[in-house]
């Protein structure tokens, strides 16, 4: 008797565009959560989310077990929006110095539109799955940062040791005079951004130099290994070289 091939069962392909709804309606959900987080504050009443989306509370609870549930996706969101600014910006190929503004200015950029997503990060509970957004993304960043570092380091012949605590250094610089710049707002915000570029760029071309190596900043480096992406699977920094 010959092997067969079953056809594809009805209830297979009910499952998968449910599965394809119910994902289109949580982004819906999350849309309207931060147009609520948006006007007004980090609090996000989620009476004020389900008039958003023109639903009811027990509505959004089909999708989000509990609010704790909508604010990790919230955060996910978050980072996807910090992530996608924030990479071609590192991955650029500006010259050497507007690329180190442009990473450092896609940071501000980004905490600057959406001030009330950043708080609600800082303020979510680290102890929900998933942990501190904010740290996750500052991990992310860093071994994206690692990377790059790592491979110029190894171009000029340097020890390629120093890259992970430089990268892990510079972005806690960045983050850290972020939320500082976010709280105070003394000054504006290109301002802020000159400033850090311009110590970012001194502490680099200055180790360069010590070792006989002259930075133009106006010349791109050197090209390396293909661009570090964000996964739709997850965020990994993947590149074809390994």
């Amino acid at each position: 008797m010959s092997d067969t091939v079953k056809p594809a069962v009805a209830g297979d392909a009910r499952k998968d565009r449910w599965s394809v709804h119910r994902e289109l309606r949580r982004r819906e959900f999350v849309d309207a959560a931060l147009r609520v987080l948006e006007a007004h504050g980090p609090e996000l009443p989620m009476d004020a989310v389900a008039a958003e989306a023109g639903v009811t509370k027990p509505v959004l609870y089909r999708y989000f077990s509990d609010k704790a549930a909508l604010l990790r996706a919230i955060d996910e969101r978050g980072s996807e929006i910090l992530l996608d600014r924030l990479l071609p910006a590192i991955n650029g190929s500006s010259p050497a110095l507007a690329r180190v503004r442009d990473a450092v200015g896609a940071y501000f950029a980004v905490i600057d539109e959406h001030p009330n997503l950043y708080w609600l990060a800082r303020w979510t509970n680290t102890e929900a799955p998933g942990g501190d957004p904010i740290q996750r993304n500052k991990e992310f960043i860093s071994i994206a940062l690692t990377a790059v570092i790592g491979d110029y380091l190894r171009i000029f012949g340097l020890d390629s040791g120093a890259a992970e605590p430089w990268a892990y250094g510079l972005t806690g610089l960045v983050q850290s005079t972020g939320e500082w710049w976010l709280q105070r707002r003394s000054m504006s915000r290109a301002h802020a951004v000159d400033y850090v570029t311009q110590l970012i760029w001194q502490a680099l071309s200055g180790v360069a130099r010590e070792a006989g190596i002259t930075l133009d900043p106006d010349r791109p480096l050197p090209a390396v290994r293909p661009a570090l992406t964000v996964h739709s699977s997850g965020r990994t920094p993947g590149n074809a070289a390994g």
